[in-house]
C-alpha cells in the first residue's frame, strides 16, 4: 500500500495492531514469553491507570494472553517498538517513510511529520534501521560463480569547510565504508577501520562465496584476489572506467552515490559512531530496490521481530 492508503488504515491504533499481528504472526499469535503458538488468547481492550499526562488513563490495544506460560504481550513485545510510548499508527508511518525516501529521510523532517520531538524522532529512526541491518552471513554474495563488485568510499568534509569556530580533532577526519555488490543479488556497506589488505580480507572472505569472480578498481590493495576467489579483473580508472565491457566497479560507485546524496543532502551531518546504521538503512532500500514501498514497508515491520535497541547503550552510556 502506499502512504494515503496506509494512512487510513492506521487512522485506527487498533487497525494498525491488526496489521502488524498479520505480518508479524502470519500462522496466528506466538508468546514472546515461551514461545507457544497455539495456547493464546485475545482480552478485551484495557485502560491503564490515571495519570498526569493521561488523566482517564490510556487504551491498551492487542492484548493477548498465553495460557501456557500465564503471562501477557502485544505485537510489540519482543520487537523494536517494545516498551515505546509512540501509538503504533506513528510507528508505521515513519517505517513507510523511511522506507519510500530513496535518499534517506531526516528526524528533523520526521519530527514535523509526526509531531514528536527531535529526541523521540532520533530514536525512533535509529530503532527502524536496526530493523533494517542486514545479516552478513544469511546468504554469500557471489555464489554460482557470480560476479562480486567491492569498493571504497570516504564519508567526512575537509577541515577547510568546517566553520565551527569550537573544531575539535575529528574535523576533516573521514570514514571508510566499503561495499561489496553482487550485480546479480544483494549489496552490503561495511565500515571499515582502514583500507589495509587485511582489513579487505577480513571482511570480504567471511561473505563472499569462493566461487565469485571480483571486480575492483586499480587499488594495490586488492590484488591478488584470484589467490582465494574464482577470479579478480581491475579497471584502472586513471585511464578509463570499463574494460572489456564487464569489468567495472559502476554498481558499488552507484551504491556510494546515493549514500552521499543521502548523508549530504537529506542528513547533512553523521557521526563516524552511527555511521554504520545509516550504511545499514541504505543496503536495505538498494537490496530491496526492485519491490514496491509498500512491500518494503512490509519487509522492514517483520524484520523488526526479535531485536530491540535501547536508549542508553545508542548514546554510548
Amino acid at each position: 500500500m502506499n502512504l494515503a492508503e496506509l494512512s487510513a488504515v492506521v487512522s485506527d491504533e487498533a487497525k494498525a495492531f491488526e496489521l502488524v499481528e498479520r505480518l508479524r504472526w502470519p500462522n496466528g499469535p506466538v508468546c514472546p514469553h515461551c514461545g507457544a503458538t497455539s495456547r493464546a488468547g485475545r482480552l478485551p481492550a484495557q485502560r491503564t491507570k490515571p495519570s498526569k499526562k493521561h488523566p482517564e488513563g490510556k487504551s491498551v490495544y492487542g492484548l493477548w494472553k498465553c495460557y501456557a506460560c500465564r503471562r501477557q504481550f502485544t505485537v510489540r513485545v519482543g520487537s523494536i517498538f517494545e516498551d515505546s510510548p509512540i501509538p503504533l499508527s506513528k510507528w508505521l508511518l515513519a517505517i513507510h517513510l523511511m522506507c519510500s525516501s530513496k535518499k534517506g529521510i531526516s528526524s528533523n523532517q520526521i519530527k514535523r511529520e509526526l509531531g514528536v520531538s527531535y529526541q523521540t524522532a532520533w530514536f525512533l529512526t535509529h530503532r527502524i534501521r536496526l530493523a533494517m541491518t542486514v545479516d552478513p552471513l544469511k546468504s554469500l554474495l557471489g555464489q554460482d560463480g557470480g560476479i562480486v563488485e567491492i569498493d571504497e568510499t570516504f564519508v567526512g568534509g575537509k577541515v577547510v569547510n568546517n566553520m565551527h569556530h569550537d573544531k575539535t580533532k575529528a574535523a576533516g577526519r573521514k570514514t571508510i565504508v566499503m561495499t561489496l555488490v553482487d550485480r546479480q543479488g544483494d549489496a552490503l556497506g561495511v565500515v571499515v577501520p582502514d583500507t589495509s589488505k587485511e582489513t579487505l580480507e577480513a571482511v570480504a572472505k567471511p561473505i563472499v562465496d569462493r566461487s565469485a569472480t571480483i571486480m575492483t578498481d586499480g587499488n594495490p590493495i586488492y590484488a591478488n584476489l584470484d589467490d582465494y576467489f574464482r577470479g579478480h579483473h581491475a579497471v584502472d580508472h586513471d585511464k578509463r572506467f570499463v574494460r572489456a565491457m564487464i569489468i567495472h566497479t559502476n554498481f558499488a560507485e552507484s551504491y556510494h552515490s546515493l549514500l552521499k546524496r543521502g548523508l549530504i543532502g537529506a542528513f547533512h551531518h553523521v557521526s563516524a559512531e552511527h555511521l554504520h546504521r545509516y550504511v545499514n538503512e541504505f543496503s536495505f532500500r538498494w537490496n530491496s530496490r526492485k519491490e514496491s514501498d509498500g512491500e518494503r514497508t512490509e519487509r522492514a515491520i517483520r524484520s523488526g521481530a526479535g531485536r530491540r535497541l535501547t536508549y542508553r547503550p545508542l548514546i554510548g552510556r
